[in-house]
């Protein structure tokens, strides 16, 4: 059962239509859509990065009876989308919202809905969830089938059960067919949960590195040396109130969303009410040349044997004298022979970048049906994963359509990242581990962690020595140009980088401090790619949006591996169908419908499909159309292909369901998801997590 309708014909009422994608002037930043003078060519437009739209498919600049007038057709339209459209709310104030309606009977505990029985829930009192069972039987039909939802089941009351064993008896129990893998073990998350989980490989790594020094204060002086002047916990360009900062000061929380990747239905119930385990730091050491330890220096990977004790294994590798000649027996004595690491290609292969909140799985899924090679999983912060926590963990999780499959890490020590990918490689079915040292989010980066390993490459050398030392699974790298503006320094770090462990890198052509103002500089990409060794792999990634974008930078420098496809592929995910059959595709509406049907069947299957599980496949499906509503069809346009920073002008589409998908008000976004879903429950509201619509200022990493 996949739980969606099947495909609606056009719509043909315009009144199904928001009041807002009629009258709106306004583009996806907010700002006045771009206008089009009367007698201006094509390329003109083009030269200010407006999309030269045909004609025929302009709409009319609205008239303007009077000011009264005016005020009153504003009103309508604010009155028609306010309760669709989510207010900003502070961050405590959804939080105890949360709370509060989790504890709501729309919310049944987990367990109890499967079992019937209060008892079987193992936090009592303590759950967050309730356990009302006579309040949720009001609001629904009661279920008396074999189903592994059971009471939460959407469809309560049409179920049979021929045997007379009803599902509250906890009798029986229908276990679903999955392909997925990378769950979390509950005995693991257990012992991640009591900092009882020993990472073997990991701490003798450490060890052989010289990385398992102390220094006081160390944390404080790492904050006082970040690059950011705000000092903002919370990232507040991109709104992401979910975002929170715990525990110690020398380690990076970086808390997903509640709602996040974890599915409805699982049974993994967490109480708020015990504080969060942190797992332990072992790395209070200096990284970088000039730190002191008892009125020694310390470069990266060189520390006296009498600081961390003598044993046999020190001896070997941790009594030095000269900096330098340990570096390198370090760097030799673990550095893999080619036959113990395993290789990826990833030459020539279309490679679907780890994106934010919108690259789940079920996305995923859909771009490998159109023709993506490589995929990877959201960023995953590291003491999150070390903590146990089960939205974290989600994140990991691996379709077996993905025959080549990554998980992207973040963190801002060695021993934290080392301790993760052992754990990873331990627990997970996974062909590379990429280590994130771009992103941009504050919140992450006033932690020391990714863009701010820019501005500390024997940080980053540690980074990467620790994980490629610990595991056998490749290591990955993916970076930006920089952390500062016009200060770009990979080129000067690009030979280091596979000295150090990584079996390829990915170069975002932007710096932290530009995010997407610009266009990607593709040509400072190729410099790093010629100064990179041979067998180092370097991928680009930034604004590949066509195959002719692709053809250009493979023709431009043809030792590059490959692309990353990021952006262009949440606008338009036949992107890998483009380039691989090496056309442009005037994809209909209908088409593009079907797509949309895919993900939602995939968002069913991954988060289920119960009552939970269908709003939140409609959260991330909302998320997602906040972004393809900046795709402009080809054959509505003068010139192609469409380039990632036009501008579009406002314009009607070909049909009425096309001009629906161009719209950037939030309240089209959710008639589509409607089309799919179902109607959208009683005070339903939704605001995209990310500024996704903007062209010069997007926040997402």
């Amino acid at each position: 059962m996949d739980g969606v309708s099947a495909q609606p014909a056009v719509i043909a009422d315009d009144s199904r239509i928001s009041e807002d994608t009629r009258n709106s002037e306004l583009d996806v930043d907010g700002s006045a859509a771009a206008p089009v003078p009367a007698q201006v060519t094509p390329e003109e437009l083009v030269a200010k990065a407006i999309a030269p739209v045909k004609r025929e498919f302009l709409r009319p600049p609205p008239v303007r009876a009077s000011s009264a007038t005016n005020t009153q057709n504003d009103d309508v339209a604010e009155a028609k989308s306010a309760s669709l459209v989510k207010e900003k709310k502070s961050k405590r104030q959804l939080k105890r919202e949360r709370r509060q309606d989790l504890k709501s009977a729309l919310h049944l505990c987990p367990e109890v809905a499967k079992s019937g029985k209060v008892s079987s829930c193992a936090y009592g009192d303590k759950c967050r969830f309730s356990h009302d069972i006579e309040a949720f039987k009001a609001q629904k039909p009661v279920n008396e089938g074999p189903c592994p939802y059971g009471l939460a089941c959407r469809f309560a009351g049409t179920h049979k059960n021929d045997d007379d064993a009803a599902v509250s008896g906890g009798t029986v129990r229908i276990r679903r067919n999955s392909s997925e893998v990378n769950s979390l073990n509950k005995d693991v998350q257990k012992l991640l949960w009591k900092n009882k989980m020993k990472f073997t490989k990991a701490e003798k790594t450490l060890k052989l590195l010289g990385l398992v020094g102390k220094m006081k204060n160390f944390a404080d002086k790492d904050n006082d040396d970040q690059p950011v002047a705000n000092g903002s916990d919370v990232d507040r360009d991109n709104g992401n109130a979910e975002a929170i900062v715990v525990g110690s000061s020398n380690e990076v929380e970086c808390c997903s969303q509640e709602l996040a990747d974890d599915k409805p239905d699982d049974t993994d119930v967490f109480d708020e009410s015990r504080p969060i385990k942190k797992a332990k730091s072992s790395n209070d050491e200096a990284f970088g040349s000039g730190e002191i330890i008892n009125g020694m220096p310390i470069f990266g990977t060189a520390i006296l044997e009498k600081d961390i004790g003598k044993n046999s294994e020190q001896d070997e590798s941790c009594l030095v004298t000269n900096t330098d000649s340990a570096a390198t027996e370090t760097d030799k004595s673990l550095k893999l022979q080619p036959r113990e690491k395993k290789i990826i290609d990833f030459r020539e292969k279309l490679y679907l970048a780890p994106l934010t909140t919108v690259g789940n799985l079920p996305f995923r899924r859909v771009c490998k049906a159109l023709g993506a090679d490589i995929t990877c999983g959201e960023m995953a912060m590291c003491t999150n994963l070390l903590q146990g926590q089960a939205s974290e963990w989600a994140l990991l999780r691996r379709h077996s359509s993905e025959d080549i499959f990554g998980v992207q890490i973040c963190g801002a020590y060695p021993d934290t990242v080392a301790k993760t990918v052992e754990l990873i490689e331990q627990e997970c079915s996974v062909d590379f581990i990429d280590i994130n040292m771009g992103c941009p989010i504050d919140i992450v980066v006033n932690k020391g962690a990714g863009s701010a390993l820019l501005t500390k490459p024997m940080r980053m050398k540690s980074v990467i020595q620790a994980a490629s030392g610990t595991v056998e699974t490749p290591i990955t790298v993916k970076v930006r140009t920089a952390y500062f503006e016009g200060r770009n320094r990979i080129d000067s770090l690009i030979a280091d980088i596979e000295n150090w462990g990584a079996t390829a890198v990915t170069i975002h052509g932007r710096s932290r401090q530009q995010r997407y103002s610009k266009l990607a500089d593709w040509d400072y990409i190729y410099e790093c790619v010629k100064r990179a060794p041979d067998s180092l792999p370097v991928l680009g990634n930034g604004d590949v949006y066509s195959f002719l974008d692709w053809n250009k930078h493979k023709n431009d420098c043809p030792k590059l591996a490959s692309c990353m496809i990021a952006r262009g592929a949440l606008i338009k995910p036949w992107i890998f169908t483009e380039i691989k059959e090496q056309r442009h595709w005037d994809i209909s509406s209908g088409e593009r419908l079907n797509i949309f049907k895919e993900y939602a069947n995939f968002g069913l299957q991954h988060w289920g499909s119960d009552s939970k599980g269908v709003e939140t496949t409609r959260h991330f499906l909302l998320e997602w159309l906040s972004y393809t509503c900046r795709y402009i069809p080809v054959g509505l346009l003068e010139v192609i292909p469409q380039r990632i920073n036009w501008r579009p002008p406002s314009y009607y589409g070909r049909d009425d369901l096309e001009t629906m998908m161009a719209s950037d008000s939030a309240a089209d976004w959710i008639r589509i998801s409607e089309m799919l879903l179902g109607k959208v429950p009683d005070g339903f509201t939704f605001a995209p997590k990310h500024k996704s619509n903007a062209y010069d200022r997007a926040e997402n990493g």
